[in-house]
């Protein structure tokens, strides 16, 4: 069974998850947890603008296997998929390369579309995501219903968006 347990940089967990592995071809298509984690800590600060990072250590049968992160922009914060109003990304996700093909990806990203649709951070009509081009989780993206709408982020990334 799959649990998300709330995680950040003052957890007693944070070592763990920091320690969370990808396999070494998939190391460029997403950020260290422990840069996530930072990313998070400052979305959540006084200075981050409105904005809200929600972040969770996967779980399967009480064992951390990963790590999920979603946030909450204005657009004067984030705007790559160029709405000009509130919006939830999909900002990070990584299962530890030894519990990989195990079904977790589709089960964690399922309940956060969930979660984003009850709108716990602020109202929002799009959930996006962005991914490297060749980056073989686009097929997960777009089995659970996220569109490419072909823009590309200033970094490079496919866009792809869900209407919450």
């Amino acid at each position: 069974m799959i649990e998300l347990r709330p995680i950040s940089i003052l957890s007693d967990n944070v070592k763990e998850c920091i320690e969370l592995e990808l396999a070494p071809e998939q190391i460029s298509l997403v950020s260290h947890n422990a840069e996530s984690l930072a990313h998070a800590y400052i979305a959540n600060s006084p200075r981050g603008f409105g904005s809200r990072a929600v972040a969770y250590a996967i779980y399967a049968d009480d064992k951390m296997v990963g790590f999920v992160m979603y946030g909450y922009f204005m657009p004067e914060y984030d705007d790559d998929c160029n709405t000009g109003k509130p919006h939830y990304h999909f900002w990070r996700f990584m299962v530890d390369k030894n519990h990989q093909g195990k079904g977790y990806g589709r089960a964690v990203l399922t309940k956060i579309i969930e979660e984003v649709r009850t709108k716990p951070c602020g109202e929002a009509e799009i959930f996006y995501t962005s991914y490297e081009p060749d980056n073989p989780i686009q097929k997960l993206y777009h089995g659970l219903g996220f569109e490419e709408t072909g823009q590309v982020s200033p970094g490079g990334e496919n866009i792809a968006i869900m209407k919450i």
